[in-house]
């Protein structure tokens, strides 16, 4: 079981619902409309959208009452094609059946990611100050993604806001998941190139292998890249220019998620998602066409999804895929059975394939940054605490992940290409 059904009874059910309906909604639009070229003014935009229990020429029936914002919907759209996300599986993968998975944050920030239906999609909630953040570098971000198709920086495939009556604006991504669905990870680990305070207490990991490890975990366990002569060159050079740009954009305590599939255990602990399903069965309510009443439609609307209680669907249903999404094979990093398998010094396929990615990629060296960084300089060192100047983040980000790919001969001494920039 990964993440928790959000049943009618779960605090952010309502959340989710009208998210799922805002992102059908508005997704769906803006590919309804003939192909153009993007002009400046479509990285700033904002479409709104009103939603309520009877619906009106504009959006369909919803269960509840709430405001959706969808932000830059002709780049995004954009930025899905650049990714080979075909729109219609966009949408089914995500809304056709109300089918979801929550799991909490395993950082700091207080985040909530959903789950799509087929473990390919996830939905991050995320602060304010980030989605201001991302608007401001999307142009930069853009131009990057289209100039580098197989970058490891976080694919972000949406960006959008819903406010239910008298309550929050909750912001939110829609990101690709790292991980694929039929494979499972046997070890997680978040790298920042930090070694204050990145360690994941051993003790607690033997009782839960689920459990995100870090820097620590991964110099003390021996762990390393083991990638060949032609994998090495890939990776070490998309690295670099995602790195360089997340340093001209200010930006810094981001980290490479890495997961280890070992094929010689394969698949032995059977990772699945248990998922459930919201469809409120409506097929009693009569068409009304009198404007008069509305409000009678909208009762019967609410009676027959009050009745209505999430159910488990059928084994037939919930088996995830028994192979990597099609967008994924048209990434060098995920063309290995959806991950990037380790290689000898022969190019020849080891024990290992590699998820990657780099994550958690919205947070500016602001005021509150250089606090910290002057804080925790008091009783660490400060070149090697979290909180440091993204010039010198992203050159120790990429010396750790440069060192840590190994030579099939157990070495890892290795020269930096001539030309990188960090």
């Amino acid at each position: 079981m990964i993440g928790t059904r959000i049943g009618e009874d779960h605090v952010n059910y309502v959340l989710m619902y009208n998210m799922l309906t805002g992102i059908r909604v508005g997704v769906s639009r803006c590919n309804a409309k003939m192909h153009r070229e993007l002009v400046d003014s479509d990285f700033k935009a904002a479409h709104k959208f009103s939603f309520d229990i009877t619906g009106n020429e504009l959006t369909p029936s919803a269960k509840y009452d709430f405001k959706f914002k969808d932000y830059a919907p002709w780049v995004f759209r954009r930025l899905r094609e650049f990714f080979h996300i075909d729109a219609a599986d966009y949408l089914v993968s995500l809304t056709s059946k109300y089918i979801l998975s929550e799991l909490g944050s395993p950082g700091k920030s207080g985040s909530f990611f959903y789950f799509s239906r087929d473990y390919r999609f996830i939905i991050k909630t995320i602060h304010h100050t980030e989605h201001k953040f991302l608007r401001k570098i999307l142009k930069e971000y853009y131009e990057h993604i289209r100039n580098n198709p197989d970058t490891l920086l976080s694919r972000f495939y949406g960006l959008h806001r819903v406010k239910l009556p008298r309550g929050q604006k909750i912001h939110f991504v829609i990101m690709n998941n790292i991980f694929p669905p039929h494979r499972d990870i046997h070890e997680t680990y978040d790298l920042k190139g930090s070694t204050v305070g990145r360690e994941y207490n051993e003790a607690d990991a033997a009782k839960n292998p689920r459990a995100v490890l870090k820097d620590l975990n991964w110099i003390k366990r021996g762990r390393h890249l083991e990638l060949g002569p032609e994998k090495r060159k890939l990776f070490v050079e998309q690295l670099e220019k995602d790195v360089a740009l997340l340093q001209r954009l200010n930006i810094m305590d981001y980290s490479l998620l890495v997961g280890l599939h070992d094929t010689s255990r394969g698949n032995k602990d059977k990772v699945r998602e248990d998922f459930f399903v919201f469809q409120p069965n409506t097929t009693k309510i009569e068409r009304i066409p009198s404007s008069h009443k509305r409000e009678s439609k909208a009762s019967k609307l609410r009676k027959a999804v009050g009745e209505t209680e999430p159910s488990k669907l059928g084994p037939s249903t919930t088996k995830l895929v028994l192979n990597p999404h099609n967008e994924r094979r048209k990434c060098r990093f995920y063309m290995d059975d959806g991950g990037f398998s380790g290689t000898d010094e022969h190019d020849n396929p080891t024990n290992y394939i590699y998820y990657l990615g780099v994550i958690d990629i919205l947070t500016p060296y602001n005021t509150v940054k250089k606090v910290e960084h002057a804080w925790k300089s008091l009783k660490d060192d400060k070149l090697y605490i979290s909180a440091v100047h993204p010039q010198w983040y992203g050159k120790r980000f990429f010396d750790f992940m440069f060192k840590t790919i190994k030579y099939n001969d157990g070495s890892t001494e290795q020269t930096k290409p001539e030309n990188t920039e960090v």
